[in-house]
């Protein structure tokens, strides 16, 4: 029987490519979004197509009530998890004084609470079958702090000590928890977007050590390995995937 797993913003770019590489594991996957189902959709054939089971559930992962209702949702289909991918995030930009309370708190609800929630509902399962992955997301931004990304550093580094203690606290179930930090990875259809847009992006490739920026799959097939019964022996760690960009934290 397949194991699952669920990847939150899996619609586009780091997500879309993690939901295929774990489909082309083996693993039978639950799509999730918040806005746009068609994509979902889309990529839902691409999973069944490889004789995969592909679930869609839809739900806003900064709004505590759909999160609630989602994980209810995929408890009656599924029972569960076997592989958490906490990827979905949003990164505003603002100065540390002049963003309202209100977006502060959207900030912490997508890129930490959701995780929390997330884990909470689904460790208990992972626990009962002695077997389970978590994957988080960190970030440039939090290791080396940017101005106009305060909100997004301390939502990351919450997300970054919850790695830590899971890892500490359910590896002697059989259950990992690791962490991702991207570099910069250009938006999909990169060539159709503005000469500015296009410029900056070629400006912070060349920036780079590897005068490159990150691709999906770099994330993606990292993933793959870090769910594998193989990767079962990384457990608590940050895995830097920016081409050097950031090489200590």
């Amino acid at each position: 029987m397949a194991k699952t797993a669920l990847i939150t913003g899996s619609g586009q770019n780091i997500g879309k490519s993690t939901a295929l590489a774990l489909a082309r594991a083996g693993f039978d996957i639950i799509l999730n979004g918040s806005r746009q189902r068609e994509p979902l959709e889309d990529l839902q054939n691409q999973i069944t197509a490889m004789g995969q089971e592909a679930y869609i559930a839809m739900a806003d992962i900064g709004d505590a009530e759909a999160v609630t209702a989602m994980i209810d949702q995929i408890m009656t289909h599924k029972g569960g998890v076997d592989v958490l991918v906490n990827n979905a995030a949003i990164r505003p930009q603002a100065g540390f004084l002049d963003m309202p309370d209100a977006d502060w708190e959207r900030v912490m609800d997508v890129n930490y609470r959701a995780a929390l929630t997330l884990c909470r509902a689904f460790l208990p399962g992972m626990v009962a079958k002695d077997w389970g992955r978590i994957i988080n997301f960190s970030g440039m931004n939090s290791q080396r702090g940017y101005p106009g990304s305060s909100a997004v550093a301390v939502s990351k580094h919450a997300v970054w000590g919850l790695t830590k203690a899971l890892a500490m606290e359910f590896g002697a179930n059989g259950i990992t928890s690791n962490i991702i930090s991207p570099g910069i990875f250009p938006p999909e259809n990169l060539s159709e977007r503005d000469q500015p847009t296009q410029d900056r992006f070629a400006a912070l490739a060349e920036a780079n050590p590897t005068k490159a920026l990150g691709q999906p799959d770099h994330i993606a097939e990292m993933i793959v390995y870090l769910v594998s019964d193989t990767g079962g022996y990384v457990n608590g760690q940050m895995l830097q995937i920016n081409g050097g960009a950031v090489n200590q934290f």
